[in-house]
Formats: C-alpha cells, structure tokens, sequence
C-alpha cells in the first residue's frame, strides 16, 4: 500500500515494520522515521489503528503468554528478511 505521497520513509517500509514498531522491538531511530511518518500519512495511520486492534484481539484471546525467546528471535530474523526483500522488490518495480 502506498498513499501515492512522498515521505521520507516509504509507506511499504512503515507497515511491514508496523508489529515491530507495536512490540517496541525495533531500533529507537527507526521508531522516531516510523512515528513520524505516521503522523503525516493518513493512509497508514489508519492501516496502524486495524494492525493495533489485531494485535489486542490476539492478546486478549491468547492470555498474554510470552512466546519463547527462540521463537521470537527466529520471528524478528524473517520478519527483517521480508522487509528486505518486499524493500528490493517495491524499489525494482519503481525504477
């Protein structure tokens, strides 16, 4: 999804970042160009606000249990490894 506006982060990166943004498990620095953007584009404000209902309706319904520490980091290795490549590809298909 993209709003169509430029921004100084693109509105690919922000969502595929978004569950590491709601976990604070991404870098200080990436959360400030993520907060940002959020606040200048409505689109994925929007696409935030569905994104953070999911992640409570999950909490709710799974009791809040921690997944284990292995899990998690195999989770945060894939989700960089999409990241990456939707980032390549959506850079490809513009140039």
């Amino acid at each position: 999804m993209s709003c169509g506006q430029p921004h100084e982060t693109d509105c690919h990166e922000v969502l595929a970042e978004v569950y590491l943004y709601l976990d604070l498990e991404c870098a200080e620095e990436r959360r400030t160009l993520i907060r940002h953007h959020l606040e200048e584009c409505g689109p994925c404000l929007r696409e935030y606000g569905i994104e953070q209902e999911v992640k409570a309706l999950v909490a709710r319904c799974c009791g809040n249990e921690a997944a284990p520490e292995k899990l998690r980091e195999r989770l945060r290795l894939r989700l960089t490894e999409l990241v990456v490549f939707e980032t390549t590809e959506s850079r490809e298909l513009t140039d």
